[in-house]
C-alpha cells in the first residue's frame, strides 16, 4: 500500500507554498488561486495564476487565500491545495489517486477556528492521515537545530504574513510571540513610501520586486554590499502621467524601520520571559533568523547591536519551514508525542 501512498511535507504560506516529497521540493510556487467569477470554478493556480493577477477581466478574480499566516478565504484555500496536489499526482483520480500523509506547518497564534480551517483544508483536498505542526518548531527543524536537547535555542521566522519568533528546549515551545507583521507589510510600507516620497503609484509585484532586489534595514552598508540604486516607473499620483524615478537602498532602509522596530519590540518580549537557564543558552549559541525577511540586507547586524546577542541567518532561510516539515513526516513516531498535533 505504500506505493499508492505520497507523504507530504507542506509550508503553506501567506506569499508562496512550499511542498517537499521525498526529502526533495516538489513544487514551489506563489500561494494564490484564479477563480471562475461565474461559476466558482478553479481556473489557475500557483505561478499560472501569479501572472493574471492584477490583469484580469471581469470573468476572472485572483484570491490569495491566506493572509496575515492564516487562512482567510476557506474555500479558495482549499481549491488552492487540491491544485497543487493534482499538479503532483499528474492528475490521477479515484481508485488511482494516492493515499495522503501529510505534515503542515501552521502559525503558533492560530486560533482554534483558524487551526480548523488549516486541518479542514487538508481533509478536503485529500489527506488521510494529517498532522499539524506550529512554525517556529518546523522552522528550528529546517535550521538544523536539535529541538529535543535539553538546550535553549531560538529561531525568528519572518515570512509572508507573520513573524514567528520562539524560544525551544526539551521538544517544546518555552516562550513564543506570533506577530502578525512580516513581509507583506514591508511590501506595503514600500508602496506607501513611493506615494509620499516620489508622487508615484505602484503595484504589489513592484514593491516585492524593489525590496527583493535592493531590500536593507542599515542605512549605511559597507560598499561592497551596497546594491546599485534602481529605476521604478510608474503612474504619478496626481495626474496618472508616466513617471519614474531613481531609489536606493537606504529609502527602503528608511521606509521599513517601523516595521523592522516592531519585530525587534516581539523579539524582546520573548527574551523578556524566557526562563535564566534558557536565557543564557541562548546568549551562547545566539539566535537563528529564517524566513524570506532575513533575506534583507544588514538585518542580523542590526539585531545583534540593539539586542547586544548574536543572530545568525539560516541558510536558505526561505525553506527553512518546509525542510523541517519534511524532517518531521520522515519520523513522526519519534516526534508525534513531542510537538505534532493531529
Amino acid at each position: 500500500m505504500k506505493f499508492f501512498s505520497h507523504e507530504l511535507a507542506i509550508d503553506l504560506g501567506t506569499a508562496n507554498t512550499v511542498i517537499f516529497q521525498k526529502g526533495q521540493i516538489a513544487l514551489d510556487e506563489p500561494s494564490i488561486v484564479a477563480i471562475d467569477t461565474k461559476t466558482g470554478e478553479l481556473i489557475a493556480v500557483g505561478d499560472e495564476a501569479l501572472h493574471m493577477e492584477g490583469k484580469e477581466h471581469q470573468g476572472i478574480t485572483t484570491i490569495r487565500p491566506l493572509s496575515s499566516g492564516v487562512i482567510a478565504d476557506f474555500d479558495a484555500c482549499e481549491k488552492m491545495i487540491k491544485g497543487f496536489i493534482h499538479k503532483m499526482s499528474g492528475g490521477k483520480k479515484g481508485f488511482f489517486a494516492p493515499k495522503l500523509k501529510i505534515v503542515v506547518g501552521i502559525s503558533k497564534g492560530s486560533t482554534p477556528v483558524e487551526v480548523r480551517a488549516v486541518r479542514d483544508s487538508c481533509e478536503h483536498a485529500g489527506a488521510h492521515d494529517l498532522y499539524l505542526i506550529h512554525e517556529p518548531m518546523a522552522s528550528a527543524l529546517g535550521v538544523g537545530l536539535d529541538v529535543l536537547a535539553p538546550m535553549g535555542n531560538m529561531i525568528v521566522d519572518i515570512g509572508g504574513g507573520s513573524t514567528e519568533i520562539a524560544a525551544i528546549s526539551l521538544g517544546g515551545i518555552a516562550e513564543a510571540e506570533s506577530i502578525r507583521i512580516a513581509g507583506n507589510q514591508i511590501t506595503y510600507d514600500i508602496i506607501d513610501y513611493m506615494a509620499r516620497q516620489y508622487n508615484i503609484r505602484i503595484g504589489f509585484r513592484t514593491a516585492e520586486e524593489i525590496k527583493c532586489k535592493i531590500g536593507s534595514v542599515l542605512m549605511d552598508l559597507p560598499a561592497d554590499e551596497a546594491p546599485e540604486p534602481m529605476l521604478v516607473q510608474g503612474r504619478n499620483v496626481s495626474t496618472s502621467h508616466p513617471i519614474e524615478a531613481t531609489i536606493t537602498y537606504k529609502d527602503v532602509a528608511c521606509c521599513i524601520d517601523k516595521t523592522i522596530s516592531q519585530i525587534e519590540n516581539g523579539i524582546m518580549k520573548v527574551l523578556e520571559r524566557v526562563k535564566p537557564e534558557i536565557y543564557t543558552d541562548l546568549m551562547r549559541n545566539g539566535i537563528w533568523l529564517a524566513g524570506g525577511g532575513a533575506l534583507l540586507r544588514g538585518i542580523a547586524k542590526r539585531f545583534s547591536d540593539r539586542m547586544n546577542m548574536t543572530f545568525h541567518v539560516a541558510d536558505d532561510p526561505l525553506k527553512a519551514v518546509a525542510r523541517g516539515t519534511c524532517k518531521a513526516i520522515e519520523d513522526t513516531e519519534k516526534y508525534k508525542y513531542k510537538f505534532l498535533m493531529r
